[in-house]
């Protein structure tokens, strides 16, 4: 019997964080990645990573980097893993029922990581004070969207999760107009901007909307991004080292671990520093 435990608290971020204990290693055999400098070999959907033990842990954990695999170091599903295995479905995995439950599971997975991702917007746009405004509404969002996360396996698997994303940024977007409201430079505009390799050091991007940009490889060296809006920001290899993203805006742990940066890099509170930046220096 499905059951539904209470919505989660908005102020405790610890149920969008990945546990991965207590999860079935979903991103490691749901998902399908192709051969390329993130992933050392192609796996399908569906499939268990070579790598996978049968305890459904890693068996290169450690060693993924160095192996080929810095793909994996930098994939967050945000708690959806622990949601599908151990709420969604129950505590049954993958290999205890039949070839539709396991698809079943399998399909459920995107879905419940895209609203977790949402649910983690959600979360940071309601501690802004500047959103205030708009906290009534993010806060029903946000209910919706976590009511939406203990959906039985059918419902999920009907959801259209693309709409309800669209119908949270509105909001987002509306929480990022408010809190870039009186940056520097007239609050520039560079969302969806292709500046891949771009040369952007000591740019000053205090309050940019720099939502979808892509910044692969760019060098923001120094660069002042201080209260900029980064939600869907690819920076793949952009070089963050000195720059300041203090108050930066919808910045997830999985975009700054793909990043490079070192110890004079300024984060927010919301994500940490990664261990290999260190290593680097």
């Amino acid at each position: 019997m499905h059951t539904s435990p209470p919505p989660a608290d908005p102020a405790d971020p610890s149920g969008l964080r990945a546990d991965c204990a207590r999860c079935f290693a979903l991103c490691c055999v749901a998902l399908s990645f192709a051969r390329s400098a993130d992933f050392a070999v192609d796996k399908d959907a569906g499939t268990p990573c070579r790598n996978l033990r049968d305890d459904l842990r890693c068996g290169i954990h450690a060693e993924l980097r160095s192996r080929g695999f810095p793909g994996c170091t930098v994939y967050d599903c945000f708690g959806a893993g622990q949601k599908v295995s151990q709420i969604t479905f129950g505590g049954q995995d993958w290999r205890s029922g039949g070839r539709e439950h396991t698809r079943r599971m399998f399909d459920v997975f995107p879905v419940m990581r895209q609203l977790h991702e949402l649910l983690r917007y959600l979360a940071e746009a309601l501690a802004l004070p500047a959103a205030r405004p708009v906290h009534a509404d993010l806060r029903r969002m946000l209910e919706t969207t976590e009511r939406l996360t203990l959906g039985t396996p059918e419902e999920l698997g009907r959801l259209d999760v693309g709409a309800h994303r669209q119908e949270v940024d509105v909001l987002l977007l509306r929480t990022s107009e408010l809190a870039r409201a009186g940056a520097g430079r007239g609050r520039q505009d560079r969302r969806g901007a292709d500046l891949i390799g771009a040369r952007l050091r000591r740019a000053d991007l205090r309050g940019a909307s720099l939502r979808g940009a892509r910044l692969i490889a760019a060098d923001l060296t120094g660069a002042d991004l201080r209260g900029a809006d980064l939600i869907g920001a690819d920076l793949r290899d952009a070089d963050l080292t000195d720059a300041d993203l203090t108050g930066a805006l919808f910045l997830t742990q999985p975009q700054v671990d793909a990043a490079r940066g070192g110890a004079g890099t300024r984060l927010p509170r919301s994500v940490t520093r990664p261990a290999h930046w260190t290593a680097r220096a």
